[in-house]
């Protein structure tokens, strides 16, 4: 079983930025895909970002390419999603998710372990 908790939203206006962190615990993440998705009002949730654990391969939704990066810390057992030149479609809560294996996934039934969420809000 893996405990993920979401840090770091907050309110910003457009074109500045914000570090989201997802930590995990219960287990480590070796050899867990970590992937970052959003869900804004009356919106499905939608994949982000996501990232293989033991080769750092990356893969993201073309609407935040260029502007958001997602790393992570292996001693730190925490995933980040570093987003640059915020925009107010960018609005919505963000979850960060995990599955066993490297293989990254932009589906939601791709991932076993999802966090609570954190709110980021960005005003025009």
């Amino acid at each position: 079983q893996v405990q993920l908790v979401e840090s770091g939203g907050g309110s910003v206006q457009a074109g500045g930025s914000l570090r989201l962190s997802c930590t995990a615990s219960g287990r480590t993440f070796d050899s867990y895909a970590i992937g970052w998705f959003r869900q804004a009002p009356g919106k499905e949730r939608e994949f982000v970002a996501a990232i293989s654990w033991s080769r750092g391969s990356t893969y993201y939704a073309d609407s935040v390419k260029g502007r958001f990066t997602i790393s992570r810390d292996n001693a730190k057992n925490t995933v980040y999603l570093q987003m640059n030149s915020l925009k107010p479609e960018d609005t919505a809560v963000y979850y960060c998710a995990a599955d066993p294996g490297n293989t990254i996934s932009i589906k939601r039934d791709g991932y076993r372990y999802w966090g609570q969420g954190t709110q980021v809000s960005v005003s025009s």
